[in-house]
């Protein structure tokens, strides 16, 4: 993988963005970071991170040939990468969040954001975009539900090597992304999720606080989840909030 190592910058998907743009591009070159001004997380949300203590990166993928009705197993590749790759290091309740977060001891340590080339109806070109907290120990009270690999585990984290084991299996993960192993990857990131069949209270516009389990995904990437009266409602992306 050919990696360009950033001092500082707004987004590396932004910059991995323009790259492609205007010039040729090799599959899976990387962009890393130690600072961004400006990090993107999932439908606007700002990436904040202490500069110089975590993993700041994006991967450019190209010729996928994923069909876009097939996106969601891309998330499920790229969540189950980051996964097993923190899982490594023996990290207590690591979980994968719906849609794709991963937390550790029901804090956040890892936010994913993808963004796809679309191309006649079929995924071409994607940038995973990736914030992992390595070795930052203090947060402010607006990510009071962060935490980072060392506030786990108690030691520094080599950042290279970690950095290193997240590319491998990010490209191990992708590479199984296709039909034949569909089923197998969403029974991985089922197997691993948050709260799945685990009675617990959500909050929703419409239906406002209620008491539900996560029962699985759709094909469309909604979260099902199955109500008191045993029926099932699914929610799209910021459509349901986490109580606990």
């Amino acid at each position: 993988m050919h990696i360009i190592k950033l001092d500082a910058i707004e987004s590396t998907n932004t910059f991995l963005k323009e790259l492609v743009t205007n010039q040729v591009v090799e599959n899976y070159t990387v962009v890393s970071s130690e600072c961004q001004s400006g990090g993107r997380g999932q439908m606007g949300a700002k990436w904040i991170s202490e500069p110089g203590k975590n993993l700041l990166f994006s991967v450019f993928v190209k010729d996928l040939s994923l069909s876009l009705e097939d996106a969601v197993y891309l998330n499920y590749a790229v969540s189950i990468a980051i996964y097993n790759s923190l899982n490594a290091y023996k990290l207590s309740n690591l979980k994968i969040k719906w849609p794709n977060d991963i937390l550790a001891d029901n804090k956040k340590i890892s936010g994913i954001l993808i963004e796809n080339s679309i191309s006649n109806q079929a995924i071409k070109n994607t940038i995973i975009g990736v914030g992992l907290n390595v070795n930052q120990r203090e947060f402010s009270k607006e990510l009071n539900k962060a935490t980072s690999v060392k506030n786990v585990l108690g030691s520094n984290i080599d950042k290279s090597e970690l950095l290193n084991s997240l590319l491998s299996n990010l490209k191990i993960q992708l590479e199984r992304c296709t039909p034949v192993n569909f089923t197998v990857l969403k029974e991985e990131f089922l197997s691993n999720l948050y709260k799945m069949n685990t009675p617990s209270m959500f909050k929703n516009s419409g239906l406002g606080v209620f008491m539900g389990k996560i029962v699985g995904v759709n094909s469309k990437g909604d979260l099902q989840i199955e109500l008191e009266d045993e029926s099932i409602e699914n929610f799209g992306l910021k459509e349901v909030e986490f109580l606990r």
